[in-house]
């Protein structure tokens, strides 16, 4: 093992405060280009899916593209940076943002649009799992647990401010003018990377796991496209062919990392019971967030009637209790542990999913909503640092690479999945409810089976036919705002089940500070000889 340490002594011993905080900014900047991508699609989705005429399907898909993207690639590109340099991957990566969101912006089919939101994706996985890996790699301590909770808290703020400068963009452009928006930071980030971010830091000239890394990425691909095709009709062959890939990568994966010389992800410390119970936390805590701004901002606009620029701004409580708790949480992992820390946040997170279950109807008022933000800022502010930095600290900085991709799957994968799951039972709820509306319609046999698909197929769909059946545009309008409820409901419900068995598996499994402390010792002398 051939590893370099160049530049990472300094700010570990802190002997360059000033540059550490410089190195910081740029890496915080080069993450925000990654967490804004990610979360401008879903203030725009209802304008997309007028746009288009797309299905519940089509705009599911957009708005998980770009985590499908990031969460398939982020293990080898991860592993890639380890290998051949965090800074060029870091370069890359902002470099191919900019044909990603050109793309995106000026998409002339929703298939298109998918596919540069997958583009965008990969190119984000060039570049963010490098930013906490040379977190990992350059700070130690309490300065560590300090930065990764600053890296979190405002990389968890800028997604969360996507919405509302989204929403304000659409109030005078179109709906593409809201993926142009990371351009100008990309331009930011390039230069501080360039200038700012050293080379060289613990890197490897161990040969990367080829083989391992396009297993991972067909793994996670077909895993979660087949999340979202299964409640498709007529796609449910797919949905299971998928579904078998999937498997056949996972066996596959599993084999090749026993039998690799130099895997691509170390089994053995993937078994450390500080880090696989944190990486499972991480997913439901970043899954809860991305899967609650998906829904949350259909519901604002499909149901309650808000301007894109009044459902992006009504996101702004979560923004600030996020950005305002997570340093806080580094203290409490500081003092009470990772263990703790993460059981406050799922406590704040159950509050949240049962209050939108219970309260966000027809006609709520925006303190009902609002509330229901508060406690998802407070969930995750308190719960990422403790799920990113016990994933960390239970690894050797050599497999900062595999360290920094898991953290990144946390939030991406966590987000596919339950963006997926949420989505597949919004669609499939939706399709229910209004499909049991028209039976019950005392014409019901003369609606054709051409305008029950134009109905069951989503809430844009529906609002569109409304306007070309003017005489039915109540009924209709009222029908599909009763339908996306009852479909939200299916998603929270799924929301509140997987919450609660985050919660369990920590309480259960992880371990209290003095012992998780213990066991973070017995690791780095394992990893040192």
């Amino acid at each position: 093992m051939a590893d370099t340490d160049r530049s990472a002594g300094a700010v570990r011993a802190g002997e360059a405060p000033q540059r550490a905080g410089l190195v910081l900014i740029a890496l915080i900047v080069v993450a925000g280009v990654a967490n804004l991508n990610l979360s401008v699609a879903n203030v725009a989705l209802p304008s997309i899916g007028r746009a288009f005429d797309s299905s519940q399907t089509s705009l599911d898909l957009i708005a998980v593209g770009y985590s499908l993207g990031l969460a398939a690639s982020v293990l080898y590109l991860g592993a890639l940076g380890d290998r051949y340099g965090r800074k060029l991957m870091l370069l890359l990566g902002m470099g191919l943002s900019v044909p990603a969101c050109l793309l995106a912006a000026y998409a002339p089919s929703d298939t298109v649009l998918f596919a540069a939101r997958l583009l965008g994706g990969f190119s984000a996985g060039l570049a963010y799992p490098t930013t906490l890996a040379l977190i990992t790699a350059l700070w130690s301590g309490p300065g560590r647990t300090k930065s990764i909770a600053l890296w979190s808290a405002i990389g968890g703020g800028i997604a969360a401010l996507g919405p509302l400068v989204a929403g304000a963009l659409l109030q005078n452009f179109w709906w593409g003018s809201v993926f142009l928006i990371t351009l100008p930071l990309v331009a930011v980030a390039l230069l501080l990377a360039w200038f700012l971010v050293p080379s060289g830091v613990n890197e490897t000239s161990d040969p990367v796991d080829n083989l391992g890394g396009v297993l991972s990425v067909v793994l996670v691909g077909s895993l979660i496209l087949s999340i979202n095709f299964a409640p498709v009709p007529n796609k449910g062959v797919l949905a299971v062919g998928l579904a078998v890939i999937a498997l056949a990568a996972l066996i596959g994966f599993a084999l090749r990392q026993r039998a690799a010389a130099n895997p691509l992800y170390d089994l053995h410390v993937a078994r450390r019971r500080v880090f696989w119970v944190a990486a499972c936390a991480g997913v439901i805590v970043f899954g809860s967030l991305m899967g609650a701004a998906f829904v949350s901002q259909q519901y604002l606009q499909n149901v309650l009637g808000y301007s894109t620029l009044e459902a992006g701004a009504a996101f702004l409580p979560a923004v600030i209790l996020m950005v305002l708790v997570a340093p806080r949480s580094a203290q409490l992992v500081e003092t009470r542990g990772a263990r703790f820390t993460l059981l406050c946040g799922y406590v704040s997170l159950l509050l949240a999913f049962g209050w939108m279950l219970a309260f966000w109807q027809e006609g709520s008022p925006y303190w009902q909503i609002g509330l229901a933000y508060a406690f998802i800022g407070v969930g995750v502010g308190l719960a990422g640092t403790p799920a990113s930095h016990s994933l960390t600290g239970s690894v050797p900085v050599r497999r900062a690479g595999m360290a920094s991709g898991t953290a990144d799957l946390q939030r991406d994968l966590g987000g596919a999945i339950l963006q997926s799951v949420f989505g597949a039972l919004l669609t499939a709820g939706y399709a229910s409810a209004f499909a049991a509306t028209l039976a019950s319609t005392p014409d019901a046999e003369n609606i054709s089976g051409d305008m029950r698909n134009v109905l069951t197929k989503s809430f844009s769909s529906a609002a569109d036919a409304a306007q070309q059946y003017p005489q039915y545009a109540g009924q209709i309008t009222a029908a599909a705002k009763r339908s996306f409820l009852d479909g939200a409901d299916w998603a929270y419900t799924a929301g509140i089940i997987a919450i609660l068995a985050g919660a369990v598996l920590v309480f259960f499994l992880f371990p209290r500070k003095e012992e998780e402390q213990r066991l973070l010792a017995d690791y780095h002398s394992e990893d040192n000889g």
